[in-house]
C-alpha cells in the first residue's frame, strides 16, 4: 500500500490534507515548516501540481527581527514555502523512487518578490512539477495573497 493510499483526507471544507498529514510527509518541523495545509493536488496531470496554504501568524519567530516596527515575512522563507510544497508534490508523485529519502534544496532561479507578506496574510502556494530526473525535482512556484502574486521562483531539489 502506498503512502498516498494511507493519508487521511481532511473533513474541513476546502482542505485536502491538514497539518498532521503535512507533518507526516515533510521532514521539516516548527519553527521551519511553512505549509499549514494542502488545498488541492493533481498528481495525474502531465505537469503535476499542488495548491498549499501558509497562514502567516504575528507570533512567528522571524517577525521579532524582520522588522519589529514593520514586520515582513522574509523572501527567503517564501522560497522555502514553495520548496516545501514542491517536495510534498514530488514525494507523493514519485513515491516509489524517493522512498526513504528526504529533500535537499539545490537551487533557485528566476526568483521575484512583488508584494510584502505581513502578519495575518493567508498565502496560496501554487507549485507545478516540471520534471523529475535521477532523483532531482524541478518545479515552478508562485505565491498569492488573494489574487495578487507576491513571489515566484523556479526551484530544484534533490531527494537524498
Amino acid at each position: 500500500m502506498s503512502l498516498l493510499d494511507t493519508l487521511p483526507k481532511s473533513s474541513t471544507p476546502g482542505v485536502l490534507y491538514d497539518e498532521s498529514v503535512v507533518m507526516d510527509i515533510l521532514p521539516q518541523r516548527d519553527p521551519f515548516r511553512f505549509i499549514s495545509y494542502v488545498k488541492e493536488m493533481n498528481l495525474e496531470a502531465e505537469f503535476p501540481e499542488i495548491i498549499a496554504v501558509k497562514e502567516v501568524h504575528a507570533d512567528e519567530y522571524y517577525f521579532k527581527g524582520h522588522f519589529p516596527s514593520e514586520p515582513i515575512m522574509p523572501g527567503v522563507l517564501q522560497v522555502e514555502a514553495m520548496a516545501q510544497a514542491g517536495c510534498i508534490l514530488g514525494i507523493l508523485r514519485h513515491e516509489a523512487e524517493v522512498e526513504g529519502k528526504r529533500p535537499a534544496f539545490m537551487g533557485v532561479d528566476k526568483c521575484r518578490f512583488k508584494k510584502p507578506v505581513v502578519p495575518g496574510d493567508v498565502l496560496t502556494i501554487k507549485v507545478v512539477l516540471k520534471n523529475f530526473r535521477r532523483g532531482i525535482l524541478f518545479f515552478d512556484g508562485e505565491i498569492y495573497k488573494g489574487e495578487e502574486m507576491v513571489s515566484s521562483a523556479s526551484l530544484t531539489a534533490a531527494m537524498v
